[in-house]
């Protein structure tokens, strides 16, 4: 539901300069704002989970979500429905919680199933959203969505308030990173808006390269922070180890691809047929045509557990980017009917369901217990990343390689064909960044126990035991 809230205002796009009575700059502010709140947001909420105990900032996330629902859901104003966005887009961090809450909660058989499941749903919510949303917004006003998202946000918290029990395992007393905090956050927000709004206002204006400066400048003061804190808000040693690293940066190159698939396909499903390349369908049909790779998604998960087992995490993975890449290189033949567009969204959506179910696996048998909620945070954010940057690039391609039909700006096929060809290069990318992680069993994610303690941690070197019990 969360990845849902954060996909659902895409197909309003086109009609927010109408309904909030502002600019097509102003408008992009209502996806902006909760890209870069769920962005900074995601470590914090993280460490928060590990500090304060998950259920606890669960219930906090969900909390965010009714709340910024609300919002939305009053909103005829700009400020306000990017008010609700922006905290809309803090509930994503039940995303990283809820897995790290898993593995506290169930037994150690379970979890590998449990975390595929619930990292696969980010790929499902968004799939899934864009049909939800077109058939609301055509049928009633567009504030019965944000109704229905505060519904269910209300549904879930009470939910999550009696049927999940308290973790056996006490919160980590530690002190909060505030510095670290802040820096992390004023980093990304300079980063994120200066990919989301380049193509808006210039990539070689004064205002994105001023923000790019600083964003590098405070992202490398806060690596420093960071390294000499004895209690920092991301541990870099744990973070820059081989296994966490490689599949962070894998993360980022499929949530590239992955968002590329709804950026891309939805705008040529609806482009008209007159263009000899559009194929003429309502939102709600594209939407739907789309959905059905959600489905796969959901279907994937369970077979990437299974493949963990057997083989690691590390060839779960590889085969999750490589299943992607080969549905981005057929994409560039088959896509010139609706069926075409279908099948190559459904492949490549069963491979997003194979790595995101992966990496959180990967992530856990890396870190300390303790440090897990803040780590698949930084995972969370990776993905973000990916997303904001594929964003960036795409509306860069789709904007400026155009041509006029029937007195309208359309992408042309050879716009659409070079996004295709990024999206393919990313994926391809990935597979090869998943084959740079350790192969041992252990380092796989594969039969080695979750519940591994650090017995020894100094210099940035972590040593570790493990039994059959988990401790």
């Amino acid at each position: 539901m969360t990845s849902m809230a954060q996909t659902a205002m895409v197909p309003l796009v086109p009609l927010l300069p109408h309904l909030l009575h502002t600019s097509a700059s102003g408008a992009a502010w209502a996806i902006t704002a909760a890209l870069v709140a769920g962005a900074a947001a995601n470590p914090v909420v993280g460490r928060l989970g590990d500090m304060f105990g998950k259920r606890r900032v669960l219930l906090w996330t969900l909390g965010a979500l009714f709340t910024g629902s609300l919002l939305c859901a009053f909103g005829d104003t700009l400020p306000t429905v990017v008010a609700g966005r922006a905290i809309q887009g803090c509930a994503l961090g039940a995303i990283p919680v809820g897995i790290s809450l898993l593995r506290e909660l169930l037994p150690a058989a379970r979890v590998a199933t449990a975390t595929a499941l619930l990292s696969s749903m980010v790929g499902v919510g968004a799939a899934l959203a864009l049909p939800g949303a077109a058939l609301l917004i055509q049928s009633a006003s567009w504030h019965l969505l944000y109704w229905a998202f505060a519904a269910l946000s209300l549904v879930a918290l009470v939910g999550v308030w009696i049927a999940v029990p308290r973790p056996s395992r006490s919160a980590t007393v530690v002190p909060m990173d505030t510095g670290g905090a802040v820096g992390l956050a004023l980093g990304l927000v300079a980063l994120l808006l200066a990919l989301s709004q380049g193509g808006e206002w210039g990539w070689t204006s004064p205002r994105v390269g001023g923000l790019f400066l600083a964003a590098v400048v405070v992202l490398a003061w806060w690596g420093r922070w960071e390294w000499l804190r004895p209690h920092p808000l991301v541990d870099l040693r744990v973070s820059s180890a081989r296994q966490v690293l490689v599949t962070n940066v894998t993360a980022i190159l499929v949530g590239y691809a992955t968002y590329a698939l709804a950026y891309s396909m939805s705008q040529l499903l609806q482009l008209p047929t007159g263009t000899h390349y559009g194929l003429g369908l309502s939102p709600l049909a594209a939407g739907l045509c789309l959905a059905p790779s959600g489905v796969v998604m959901l279907l994937s998960a369970p077979l990437s557990s299974r493949l963990s087992e057997r083989f690691g995490a590390r060839i779960t993975l590889a085969t999750g980017c490589a299943v992607v890449t080969c549905g981005w290189s057929l994409s560039l033949l088959l896509r010139h009917t609706p069926w075409q567009l279908v099948l190559t969204s459904c492949i490549i959506g069963a491979g997003v369901g194979l790595a995101y179910a992966a990496m959180p696996l990967l992530v856990m048998t890396a870190v300390p217990a303790a440090q897990t909620a803040a780590a698949n945070g930084l995972n969370t954010l990776m993905r973000s990343l990916g997303t904001a940057s594929s964003g960036a690039v795409l509306g860069m391609i789709l904007t400026t390689g155009v041509t006029v039909f029937q007195g309208a700006s359309v992408p042309t096929e050879g716009a659409f064909r070079t996004v295709f060809l990024s999206a393919f290069a990313a994926a391809l990318l990935a597979t090869a960044t998943a084959l740079l992680l350790p192969s041992n069993r252990r380092a796989d994610g594969g039969r080695a126990p979750l519940h591994t303690e650090p017995r020894h941690a100094q210099a940035g070197q972590l040593r570790w035991r493990g039994t059959a019990s988990g401790r």
